[in-house]
């Protein structure tokens, strides 16, 4: 072993989470949220923790099944980190819960990334929220992070919109956007995401005309998109599919030209449901 992997392995066992990790793992391979049970942190803490043991060695992790199991009906779950109850579709396959509110701690760090941003690439802009801990394959954040993108890449292209308060305020929207919606509801958060973006950037209100029409036909058009590729459901493909078709939108009815780059895949190794060459991204 070279010296440098045995300094990374040190790193690695000088966290008292991590080593209580390893200790818990010597008994055998166990679910992420039976991990999550025995500590007080959150679900992004944990993968943070995990990839440096993983990336060091000391561990292995592996993918297995769907992961989570969508049901037909709600039934009554306990968040396994918070232990609220409430009623859900959504468990792991081995029967934990974890509510919206905890699977998205940590999106704070969302505004601080816009407001540091000079980007006017919303793909660019998400993908380093996508970099960040609390971000997972799947997930609700993304209905905050595809919005806030947009808004971010929007007034570095010339948009004129107060940053930090439109940011607060599709912080609150998205958030009331839950997971699984785009099997539930039959929109996609992530296209509802580019509607509230509309919304926020041209003052729309239930009463309003012209606004409310174009907020609305920006999450027609998302979802369209999105939903001529078929499922099952990828976040991260329609967080991109999404957001292009609001960057041709906006050229077209507000004249502010964000920048359309081309996109590769970078996450096809992380999703079970990778739907492959289906995939206008996928190589």
């Amino acid at each position: 072993m070279e010296a440098k992997d045995m300094i990374l392995i040190c790193k690695a066992l000088s966290d008292t989470n991590r080593l209580e990790i390893v200790r818990m793992l010597s008994d055998g391979e166990k679910c992420g949220c039976k991990i999550l049970d025995k500590f007080n942190i959150t679900q992004p803490t944990l993968s943070h923790h995990m990839k440096i043991l993983v990336d060091c060695g000391i561990v292995n992790d592996r993918k297995e099944g769907k992961w989570h199991i969508y049901l037909e009906k709600d039934e009554m779950m306990e968040c396994v980190l918070c232990h609220k109850k409430e009623l859900s579709k959504t468990r792991c396959e081995q029967g934990h819960y974890v509510c919206n509110e905890c699977h998205t701690k940590g999106m704070g760090v969302i505004i601080d990334i816009c407001l540091s941003e000079t980007s006017k690439n919303p793909i660019e802009i998400i993908r380093r929220m996508m970099a960040q801990p609390f971000c997972h394959m799947h997930g609700p954040e993304h209905h905050v992070m595809v919005g806030s993108a947009l808004l971010t890449a929007y007034k570095n292209a010339g948009g004129e919109i107060d940053l930090p308060e439109a940011l607060l305020e599709m912080m609150n929207r998205g958030k009331a956007v839950p997971g699984g919606v785009c099997g539930f509801w039959g929109a996609c958060g992530a296209g509802i995401s580019t509607g509230m973006f509309i919304s926020i950037i041209s003052g729309a209100t239930p009463l309003k005309n012209e606004p409310w029409g174009l907020a609305n036909k920006m999450t027609s058009k998302a979802l369209d998109a999105i939903g001529s590729i078929g499922g099952p459901r990828c976040c991260k493909r329609d967080s991109y599919i999404a957001i292009i078709s609001a960057i041709d939108y906006v050229a077209e009815n507000f004249n502010i030209q964000m920048e359309k780059p081309v996109i590769k895949c970078i996450h096809s190794d992380k999703n079970n449901q990778c739907i492959k060459e289906r995939c206008p991204f996928h190589e």
